[in-house]
């Protein structure tokens, strides 16, 4: 594809809006190229760029971390290993929220299970005493 990108044909092309182009210009993961004439014109490449960010987004990488990944390419002297660490941040950050889930479902299904009569009047709800703290708590 060697057709000149204005940002409407580059965010069509990338399944993005024009505001996530934007956005992402002015976070520096894209750098917004000069006008040619009344347009700008981006490269070719942005689009995969984009689907890059995009992919990575949905992984659970940050932005500024997909921000870093994309500067590793760039770097002559990155190595795999530089982005296998990222990588095994990212599992171990996602394993830990997992735990987090886990005890916050525990919880709540314990709460669940004070709720013995749901006709019972929002003032009397057991799960709502729940959650108000000792002080709190008449």
């Amino acid at each position: 594809m060697n057709e000149k990108l204005t940002i409407g044909k580059l965010a069509d092309t990338s399944g993005v809006n024009l505001e996530t182009i934007r956005f992402y210009e002015r976070k520096g993961i894209l750098v917004q190229p000069k006008k040619q004439g009344a347009f700008r014109h981006y490269p070719n490449e942005y689009i995969t760029r984009i689907k890059f960010i995009k992919r990575s987004q949905e992984l659970g990488f940050t932005l500024s971390e997909t921000k870093e990944l994309l500067d590793l390419k760039i770097k002559n002297h990155a190595k795999c290993s530089d982005v296998l660490s990222r990588t095994e941040a990212k599992i171990n950050e996602i394993n830990e929220k997992i735990k987090d889930l886990k005890k916050m479902k525990k919880s709540l299904e314990g709460l669940a299970t004070c709720c013995v009569d749901e006709s019972q009047p929002l003032s009397d709800c057991p799960i709502l005493d729940c959650f108000l703290t000792k002080k709190e708590r008449k």
